[in-house]
């Protein structure tokens, strides 16, 4: 697949002012395409073809509106295999988690479909007598969607599906290093019985494309996922405008192997955690906070278990972790295990750039022990397949430091003490905790977000995203 792939805009498909080439991580000779690039005009072209194919979906019946999404959801299952491939062959994941994360997106589909048909008001007496009281939930209007590139898929979707279950008009940019899979779910999308404007793909740079959407006064909302450097500037472009904005941004994520720990199992969700996805997850778990009475061991059973990993092309068979995302990307994982090195932390497994049969960003996976909470690799976020150790006295220390940072979206204990579990749970500075559990996996029909610097605003996922996606009006009838 190496022809031109164009933008999305009115419900027609529209050259950009430009293209790009789109090369597969695991093999950087593999052209999976090129991609058209929006130009400024055509962001806001989107956006008024938005507020008018809003003005019409939102007229639609229910019953329309659950059959479009579930036939979305169902050409999702149908193609997972197909879809999947070329999800995994445009980002690295191996193959089994491109189809998962495809499969993931058709369940987000399907959910809001029957969220749809689950929207019901509510009637209350009013303290007047003769008066009757209603509260309804409308559409928000015209969403701007701007998704990440290490889950092309299932976060574009978790946004785009409850956007238009409740009636709204949708202006999506993907993250421009990982078009593929925006532009196939945007076909499927676009042969649906959608008035033309209801949805629209911008593909481009976030300078350009980005900011001119999250800048525009014409959109309604505006949901993006990214890096807190830039959820900062959308918070603050949304603001001047009155827009209304939902950030889920950086973490530091940390997993805890307390005193009782099953360590066989903790190896498991430390490894699943920490290195899946090439560890390019917001909930990969980064930080592993060991008790002193455990650590030895469970260092010695983890390292035994990243020899066991196997590093290649994300396509092909037995392959746990794939390349990291681009060149980029290699080369800031690269600089920071070179930077953790200099500030004492001890490089016990990886931390070198691998060659494999074709060529592509691959780095071993990556263990520092005898670190500490207050050096910089514990304290950013790195997306790359690394995790250190924090070797603490007891569970007590354990919870502190796990707290002790700007981020708060998961984290995790490897415990089978039910009082330390509970405390936990209650203690943890974060918007989702795990007990003997990787951090990394959530479900589709609850709600998902952080605290301090991961999140803003409501929450994604489950019912609690209407909260993102409607508005409340209140109706005072008379009889």
């Amino acid at each position: 697949m190496s022809q031109s792939h164009p933008l999305f805009i009115a419900g027609q498909w529209r050259e950009g002012e430009s293209a790009i080439a789109n090369h597969n991580p695991s093999d950087t000779n593999d052209l999976i395409g090129h991609y058209a690039q929006a130009s400024v005009a055509q962001v806001g072209e989107a956006v008024v073809a938005a507020r008018q194919g809003q003005r019409e979906w939102a007229r639609s019946g229910l019953e329309q509106r659950y059959a479009l999404l579930m036939a979305i959801g169902d050409e999702l299952v149908a193609r997972k295999d197909e879809l999947g491939h070329l999800l995994s062959r445009e980002e690295g994941k191996p193959l089994a988690e491109g189809v998962g994360e495809v499969y993931r997106s058709a369940q987000f589909f399907h959910y809001y479909a029957a969220e749809v048909l689950r929207q019901l008001d509510e009637r209350v007496d009013s303290v007047r007598p003769g008066v009757e009281i209603e509260t309804r939930r409308e559409p928000v209007g015209v969403v701007g969607v701007i998704s990440p590139w290490n889950f092309p898929m299932a976060t574009a979707v978790w946004k785009i599906a409850p956007a238009l279950a409740f009636g709204n008009a949708v202006v999506f940019k993907p993250a421009n290093l990982v078009p593929a899979s925006a532009w196939a779910l945007t076909e499927i999308i676009s042969r649906q019985a959608l008035p033309p404007g209801t949805f629209n793909l911008l593909m481009g740079p976030g300078g350009s494309v980005g900011d001119a959407l999250i800048s525009s006064p014409d959109i309604h909302a505006l949901s993006f996922t990214g890096s807190l450097e830039v959820g900062r500037r959308v918070a603050a472009a949304t603001a001047g405008n009155l827009v209304k904005c939902q950030l889920e941004m950086g973490s530091k994520n940390a997993l805890i192997v307390a005193d009782d720990a099953d360590l066989d199992l903790a190896v498991e969700a430390a490894f699943a955690g920490a290195y899946s996805g090439t560890g390019q997850k917001c909930t990969a778990s980064s930080r592993l906070i060991v008790t002193e009475a455990v650590h030895d061991t469970f260092v010695e059973k983890l390292i035994a278990r990243l020899d066991r990993a196997t590093v290649g092309h994300a396509l092909a068979q037995g392959v746990q972790i794939g390349p990291v995302a681009d060149a980029r990307q290699l080369e800031s994982n690269l600089a920071w295990i070179e930077r953790a090195r200099e500030q004492g932390a001890m490089l016990a497994y990886g931390g070198e750039r691998l060659e494999r049969e074709t060529p592509g960003y691959y780095m071993a996976p990556t263990l520092f022990t005898d670190t500490t909470n207050d050096m910089a690799i514990n304290r950013e976020e790195v997306f790359g397949p690394i995790a250190c150790v924090i070797r603490v006295a007891d569970a007590e220390e354990a919870i502190e430091t796990l707290n002790d940072t700007n981020f708060g979206l998961t984290a995790g204990i490897i415990t089978d003490s039910l009082k330390l579990a509970n405390a936990f749970k209650a203690r943890a500075e974060t918007g989702c905790v795990m007990v003997n559990l990787a951090t990394a996996g959530t479900d589709y029909h609850v709600p998902f977000g952080g605290r301090k610097d991961s999140s803003f605003g409501p929450r994604e996922q489950g019912r609690y995203a209407r909260e993102f996606y409607t508005v409340v009006k209140t109706c005072y009838v008379k009889a």
